[in-house]
């Protein structure tokens, strides 16, 4: 298709949730020669990360909903000029507030074009259903959802479903790879040749970090060896340590802090990879990053967990929230290593066939040559 110019618009300054997507497929659609603009609050980790993916973010705007109207009215004008001066084809939106920037800031029709606004909606609690939301949905070219459950959303909040479009999520398949040296990792926390479960996500509340330590002393009284890496960071880790102290998980249970480089390292280092629900981005990255990986996934059903795990095949899936359960599943792999392994090849292979960067790129650049 012809090149465009695609404004994306992410009211978001932090490197969590829909941050990584978005780099990925704002420079995947720069690499099939698109002109793709990136605004997003600026000054904290997602800028940086912009920067170092070599994407140019839009300057003058601020996009923060806490600054209250007159910034909102900055923003709109701001967007509008650059709208014209830039000839943008097609604005795509990634969360409210920066949805309804793009249905304000369009020039009016007897000063030019108006570029179709589309939206990406990364969790389901950001589909709406009241009238308000159906106004900004009528004014909506195309939605795209990150899991059956948001694309479901979307059409029981009115949207037409010729107008939803499900976009899995995607992962970086050159990043993590099965050639990986876990040695580093095994060496900084002592592990041996102990089977490992690695979880990463935010430390955060209704992130599952409890069931998946109560599964975890289940499972030592049955592997007494096994030991749990904890990725990440957030504000509930002094909780989340007590935890870990009260079901006597002191020898078992690390808490790794947050990775980035060495992040391929610290999954090589794993048997198993867990995740017990879904972030703010319920495409569920850090498992298809684990399948990348070539690690067998236990998950729970939620996000997109059911349309990416392939039960017995690829990992388990934990239909309920029962220690027991999680406990089961860890145990199914860790004590079949060459099982174990199987798996996690295919979840590399699947990872490839169907979560790949570059198929998201294919189904989002094919929306717009069909709305533009």
């Amino acid at each position: 298709m012809n090149p465009l110019t695609i404004l994306h618009l992410a009211a978001n300054r932090w490197w969590t949730g829909s941050a990584d997507p978005i780099i990925q497929l704002v420079s995947g659609l720069r690499a099939r020669g698109h002109r793709a603009l990136l605004g997003i609050i600026p000054g904290d980790r997602f800028a940086a990360k912009a920067k170092e993916a070599g994407i140019d973010l839009v300057e003058g705007l601020r996009m923060d909903a806490r600054f209250g109207p007159r910034a909102l009215a900055r923003d709109v004008l701001r967007l509008r000029a650059l709208i014209r001066d830039e000839g943008v084809d097609v604005i795509h939106t990634h969360h409210s507030h920066d949805h309804w920037l793009a249905v304000l800031a369009r020039p009016k029709r007897d000063l030019g074009g108006r570029p179709p606004v589309v939206r990406t909606f990364h969790n389901l609690r950001s589909v709406k259903r009241d009238r308000l939301a159906s106004t900004l949905y009528r004014r909506t070219a195309a939605v795209f959802a990150v899991s059956r459950q948001i694309e479901s959303r979307c059409r029981e909040a009115g949207i037409a479903p010729e107008r939803v479009f499900w976009i899995p999520g995607s992962v970086d398949l050159r990043r993590f790879t099965t050639g990986a040296d876990p040695t580093p990792i095994r060496e900084e926390f002592a592990l041996g040749d102990a089977p490992v479960v690695v979880s990463v996500a935010r430390l955060a509340t209704n992130r599952g970090h409890e069931l998946l330590l109560a599964g975890i002393r289940l499972l030592i009284r049955r592997l007494p060896r096994a030991r749990l890496l904890l990725v990440g960071k957030g504000e509930t880790r002094r909780h989340l340590e007590q935890v870990v102290t009260e079901l006597d998980l002191g020898k078992h249970v690390t808490f790794t802090g947050y990775r980035d480089t060495d992040l391929p390292a610290v999954l090589a280092a794993a048997n198993c990879f867990a995740l017990m629900a879904a972030g703010s981005d319920e495409s569920c990255r850090a498992a298809l990053e684990a399948m990348a990986a070539a690690r067998p996934v236990i998950a729970r059903r939620v996000g997109a967990l059911p349309e990416t795990v392939v039960h017995g095949e690829t990992g388990f899936l934990i239909d309920d929230d029962q220690p027991e359960s999680v406990a089961h599943a860890l145990e199914t792999i860790l004590e079949d290593p060459e099982r174990g392994a199987a798996m996690g090849r295919a979840g590399r292979a699947r990872a490839e066939e169907s979560f790949s960067a570059e198929r998201s790129v294919e189904t989002v650049e094919r929306v717009y040559g069909e709305i533009w």
